[in-house]
């Protein structure tokens, strides 16, 4: 395998996974060198190097390696189906081991630069964070029978999934279609409102929205309200001032 070839790959799938691992202290990562040497020029993290991975290997079933990514990336394949087949093989399967051993240095290689980079483990925290936001938005969302699926049927399971799909996707567009409203607003009257501010704010939650209640709809007199763009009028929001009270 060479490096080329690794290159390639990588620009081929424009994919990285950034995980935030728990339990380092029980994580098998690969050396390429003797424990000896390894514990001499890692001091602190030679222990946590304790196997040496096939690089044989990994040549071997290169191509192999390139088909089942492929096949992941266009969607021929899911994830799920290609764990539980090679998790279903016996040790002596080639493609198997060949993907665990590639599994043992993609994931060396990300806590090396998880443990030395602290910017990139805030980054991590950031996207957990937003996932995590847009989780509570679906079980908000899903609030009836406590969030379950209660259909019987695998076709009306899928139908539910599907609907509750569809509302997270809407509360989330008009959410953030309404923040680029306010930011485009507070930029025009001089306001500084950075990108990277801008990066830390996700449009999937659910404070803005009541659950509960009935809201009545005055058919006739809401287009009324609407500017002529076709959109609600933003609320002006009074800044509280440091060490003012509300």
């Amino acid at each position: 395998m060479s490096r080329t070839a690794t290159v390639t790959h990588k620009r081929r799938l424009a994919k990285a996974l950034t995980p935030r691992l728990r339990d380092l202290t029980r994580v098998t990562l690969a050396r390429d060198d003797t424990p000896t040497e390894i514990a001499k020029r890692y001091p602190r993290a030679g222990p946590l190097l304790g196997a040496r991975w096939n690089e044989d290997l990994i040549a071997d079933c290169w191509l192999d390696l390139l088909r089942i990514a492929g096949s992941l990336k266009y969607g021929q394949a899911t994830a799920s189906l290609i764990v539980g087949k090679w998790s279903a093989a016996s040790r002596q399967n080639t493609l198997a081991a060949a993907l665990k051993e590639w599994g043992m240095l993609r994931r060396t290689v990300h806590l090396a630069k998880y443990l030395s980079d602290p910017a990139f483990r805030r980054k991590i925290s950031r996207q957990l964070n937003k996932r995590e936001s847009l989780h509570a938005l679906r079980r908000d969302l899903h609030c009836a029978q406590q969030g379950t699926i209660t259909r019987p049927y695998p076709e009306q399971q899928t139908e539910q999934a599907w609907c509750l799909t569809l509302l997270t996707n809407s509360v989330v567009a008009w959410t953030a279609e309404y923040y680029s409203r306010a930011v485009l607003e507070l930029r025009s009257q001089g306001r500084e409102v950075s990108d990277e501010i801008l990066s830390h704010i996700s449009p999937g939650h659910s404070d803005n929205i009541n659950f509960f209640g009935v809201i009545n709809v005055d058919v006739e007199a809401a287009p009324a309200k609407l500017d002529t763009s076709g959109w609600r009028p933003l609320r002006p929001v009074q800044l509280r001032q440091p060490g003012l009270t509300p």
